[in-house]
């Protein structure tokens, strides 16, 4: 058994009931044999680095509209902070438990490396549901969240942000407790913020327009560009949204999105009026996207079954792949389906949207494949710039934020890229953006010491 087998084993023995971390975890680690072979003093860094450095768990009692006392399970990874203060979104889902969320936390130590800001991995978030909850439950939840979380964060320590479950409402909540009970203003404690107290340009667009940028760097490598390239583009939150609103400023034909009540196929492509109307479907009414398919003529609205094991989303004949969803939402069937429709290049727009069989099958048929941490850093690397912004005391125009965020993606892209190729590895983005992001990690860790 050699070195790298050996320390996935222990991650499995030691925590057995986290599959979402060990997954996470094992395809770092298979992109890392050459580099041990490189360099053997960083075995030991490896055994450090899969192990979080801190993991907070606190009870959340909050009070409903009725007086009804819950109690939901609060979390905050402290993954690592070699490079900068801790950086990761909040989650408020159901599903939210320790191994997602640790998950997540490592996956975000290397996104935040690709992006060449000064951020360490984190993440943290509930099993608490805001659908549903009026304005002041949301409200009364975010504040006994952030009475516990408070303590361990800080601009210099760590720095949440949103993510699913957790956008401008939630964010403002927990910022204003956090203001009250650190008695000062800290604009760079949080990103996300509203625009009146320290927020950034572009951060909602961020994600989905960084994952564009970064799949129109893919497509250069082949000598091809989004003008007239076909999209399939699955979820309709803000990811799914800004993605498709960016393909369509590249020229491109997005045809479908889905929720989870399942998903529409419009052959015409989704114009600029019709993504217009989802957003306000979505954003404002919290309607299903069904509803599009019924305001529009030659659409058809495929509903979810009960346990979806195949998505026909991922049957229509397309250039591009751009997953906006959830974790393991494509499978190796459904990667099947997209290659026999000669698909040229997927990007992760969610994270880990896709499942080891699926990446398996994209690699072997010379599909270019983007891992979520390279292809959806705009997001964090736009939080990043929120930070400097705050910390300069000053806000860039829309044009300078958009215009940093263009020239990150296209340095990750080029990083990851020339990272596989140095490795013999050319067009592996995901052997280029595990190694090149673990590589400046490591070397400022071995640069601290044992610590």
């Amino acid at each position: 058994m050699n070195a790298i087998d050996a320390i996935y084993d222990k991650v499995v023995a030691r925590d057995p009931d986290q599959p979402e971390f060990h997954q996470a975890v094992k395809e770092v680690l298979e992109s890392l044999e050459p580099v041990i072979e490189e360099h053997p003093e960083y075995i030991s860094i490896i055994e450090r680095v899969v192990e979080p450095e801190r993991l907070i768990h606190f009870r959340v009692p909050w009070v409903d509209d009725a007086g009804e006392i819950h109690v939901n399970r609060g979390f905050r990874i402290q993954f690592n902070g070699a490079i900068g203060p801790y950086k990761g979104g909040l989650r408020f889902h159901p599903s939210v438990n320790a191994s997602i969320l640790k998950f997540l936390a490592f996956e975000q130590i290397f996104k935040n490396s690709l992006t060449g800001l000064p951020m360490g991995g984190g993440k943290g978030g509930s099993d608490f549901n805001p659908k549903g909850k009026s304005d002041g439950e949301v409200m009364r939840f975010c504040q006994s969240f952030m009475m516990e979380l408070w303590r361990h964060i800080g601009q210099d320590c760590d720095v949440p942000a949103g993510d699913i479950g957790v956008g401008g409402r939630e964010i403002g909540y927990m910022f204003g407790m956090y203001k009250r009970l650190q008695n000062e203003f800290q604009g760079g404690v949080l990103t996300g913020k509203g625009r009146s107290y320290g927020g950034s340009l572009i951060r909602p667009e961020a994600t989905g327009y960084g994952l564009v940028y970064f799949a129109r760097e893919m497509l250069a490598t082949k000598g091809k560009s989004f003008e007239g390239t076909s999209v399939a583009i699955s979820g309709s939150g803000n990811v799914a949204q800004f993605a498709c609103e960016k393909v369509l400023d590249l020229g491109g034909i997005p045809v479908t999105m889905s929720d989870s009540s399942g998903w529409i196929h419009d052959p015409a492509g989704i114009d600029r009026e019709k993504l217009d109307y989802i957003m306000d479907l979505k954003n404002n009414r919290r309607g299903r996207i069904s509803e599009y398919a019924k305001k529009f003529d030659g659409v058809t609205f495929t509903a979810a079954g009960p346990e979806p094991t195949v998505n026909g989303l991922w049957g229509v004949n397309v250039d591009v792949a751009l997953p906006c969803a959830t974790q393991n939402e494509l499978n190796g069937e459904e990667a099947k389906m997209l290659v026999a429709n000669d698909l040229i290049a997927i990007a992760e727009g969610a994270n880990m949207p896709c499942t080891p069989e699926a990446v398996e099958v994209f690699q072997e048929s010379g599909v270019l494949f983007a891992p979520g941490k390279a292809s959806n850093a705009g997001g964090v690397a736009t939080s990043g710039l929120e930070m400097s912004q705050n910390s300069l005391r000053l806000s860039w125009t829309r044009e300078e934020v958009d215009a940093k965020l263009d020239a990150i993606m296209v340095n990750i892209h080029k990083n990851a890229y020339e990272t596989a190729k140095k490795y013999g590895r050319q067009g592996d983005y995901v052997f280029g953006a595990n190694v090149a992001g673990f590589l400046k990690i490591a070397e400022a860790m071995q640069a601290h010491g044992v610590v």
